[in-house]
């Protein structure tokens, strides 16, 4: 493709966020987005591996920006699937004639900062050369995947997949000797179906995780119009709440209980068929290591309730680190599939995979033999997405070398030196932590004030100060000492990918702060920007 496109804002990526702020910003700014993917739905585009499924509930996990959409569109169940999430994005991208500003199937590999003109120069995998004023980063979290390291991928005979590389058609699994590496969220929702399939599954597991049955089931026709009819408080509450979302935090410490009474209370969270509800039992799980074990005990005590082999269950068990630490998994029989005869697992925190052979996988004491291997490995969370495109600032210095010993954002939206590029659930937000399309909605509206207010005062640019980045990393560092994910290796801290430094990449200081530190920051004068 020749010749150089001009336009006010271009968007990357076309998941939740990326599909809003075009609907946002082609209402008053020329607008292109631009996607990887050959379909629109970002992380419910690319992940769906058998058993996707989100884990907030859908009447929460949805647009709140067209009544008329809240009021039409029904979710078939609690907790929605991944073909009925990204068939929502589709249906989002024609009912408000998103497509003719999105390009599928094009990749932003690099982008340069002309300093003159106050513009980006954005080049394609398709050869597109965009020249804009602004860049909206709506790259995503969980995007960037994260590939096994070890040698000898090419000389095995089977098939690899990555679970966000899984086939449109799926994978036919029978007959064959299937091995999952992983047991990360994505591995405990894909697992107990697989089994079914497969002749053997065997799970390699370097941490075992702590995750709760989801409690899913059809949406009940009441609790759905009972939503509707209150939407617009709903969503307001929404953004009142830590996590953007309408669980019911607790007023009571752990402590203020005996035994019996804390062992009623987790009971009923464990049943309560709402996702998460165990880790909001008592007000001090996630700030109270002691309160904490009692929580991890409790949870260790199910797993080996339900795991039939001793050793089996022990193993299942996380030891290392608190619940909640890492984002808690949501699943449907993942615990009770350990008790089919088809099914082993491997610790390889005790013996590692050191490669692939032809046949299969060798850990340090072992050669498995296999058919298909599934590499349920996760991301490189958070940077990933951005770390990969070629992304220079000013004064020549390139976005991954600044990150290198981990990120730097002001109010986790713009990095100093980067003008004029902003991220939506960039590093340093609560991305995860809390409600993503809700909180993104909020997040594009934010940068849609920062740009209708250049605008309005005849201003060309505005880039993070040093200062800005420095005060907003004081503040998540000092807000994620007030709680366990600190104990915990795991994406929040880029420790799950070999050799990524970083500190904590989460702000865990709630939504509500998130929201209230970034508007007073504008509001007093763009303190921690520059604007010229």
């Amino acid at each position: 493709m020749s010749g150089v496109e001009q336009v006010d804002i271009l968007i990357i990526g076309a998941g939740f966020s990326g599909l809003y702020a075009t609907y946002r910003f082609r209402q008053s700014h020329n607008v292109i987005c631009l996607e990887a993917g050959d379909g629109v739905g970002g992380t419910w585009y690319w992940n769906r591996y058998p058993g996707a499924r989100v884990d907030i509930e859908s009447v929460e996990y949805s647009y709140g920006f067209d009544e008329e959409l809240q009021q039409e569109w029904s979710w078939p169940e609690y907790f929605s699937a991944q073909p009925d999430l990204e068939r929502y994005a589709n249906h989002v991208a024609d009912r408000f004639d998103l497509r003719r500003h999105i390009r599928l199937s094009t990749r932003v590999e690099r982008m340069t900062f002309d300093e003159a003109a106050d513009r980006w120069h954005v080049h394609t995998s398709r050869g597109d050369h965009i020249v804009c004023r602004y860049v909206v980063a709506a790259t995503g979290s969980l995007s960037a995947a994260n590939t096994p390291p070890w040698p000898g991928r090419e000389t095995f005979r089977g098939e690899i997949y990555h679970t966000t590389e899984w086939p449109r058609d799926g994978i036919d699994f029978t007959g064959k000797r299937v091995g999952q590496i992983g047991t990360g969220s994505t591995g405990i929702q894909a697992a107990p179906i697989i089994a079914r399939e497969a002749e053997h599954l065997t799970i390699f597991q370097r941490t075992p995780a702590f995750s709760m049955p989801s409690g899913n089931r059809p949406m009940d026709p009441e609790h759905e119009r009972d939503w509707k009819a209150n939407y617009a408080g709903r969503r307001k509450q929404m953004l009142e709440n830590y996590g953007a979302s309408l669980m019911v935090r607790p007023e009571q410490s752990i402590h203020d209980c005996s035994p019996e009474e804390q062992r009623a209370v987790l009971e009923k969270a464990w049943n309560s068929k709402s996702a998460f509800q165990l880790m909001l039992s008592f007000n001090d799980i996630m700030s109270d290591k002691s309160a904490n074990d009692i929580v991890a005990d409790f949870a260790r005590e199910k797993i080996r309730s339900i795991v039939k082999d001793p050793v089996t269950a022990e193993k299942l068990c996380p030891k290392t680190y608190p619940i909640g630490g890492k984002r808690l998994c949501i699943d449907a029989g993942y615990f009770e599939m350990y008790n089919r005869d088809n099914v082993s697992l491997v610790d390889v925190a005790a013996a590692p995979i050191v490669a692939f052979t032809e046949k299969g996988l060798r850990t340090t004491d072992a050669e498995y033999e296999l058919d298909i291997i599934i590499t349920a490995t996760g991301f490189d969370a958070v940077t990933g997405a951005m770390s990969r495109i070629a992304i220079e600032g000013r004064d020549g210095v390139i976005l991954a070398d600044k990150w290198a010993d981990g990120p730097s954002a002001h109010l986790g939206l713009m990095v100093a030196g980067f003008p004029n590029l902003f991220m939506v659930h960039g590093p340093l937000t609560p991305a995860a932590q809390a409600q993503m399309i809700t909180t993104g909605e909020w997040q594009v509206n934010f940068i849609g004030r920062i740009i209708d207010e250049l605008d309005r005062d005849g201003l060309t640019r505005i880039d993070a100060t040093p200062e800005g980045e420095q005060s907003w990393a004081d503040e998540v560092e000092a807000v994620s000492r007030f709680t366990v994910h600190r104990l915990a290796d795991s994406w929040y801290n880029a420790k799950n990918i070999e050799g990524k430094k970083g500190g904590f990449m989460i702000y865990v200081g709630g939504f509500p702060r998130f929201a209230q530190l970034s508007i007073e920051a504008l509001d007093q004068n763009y303190r921690g920007f520059v604007r010229s």
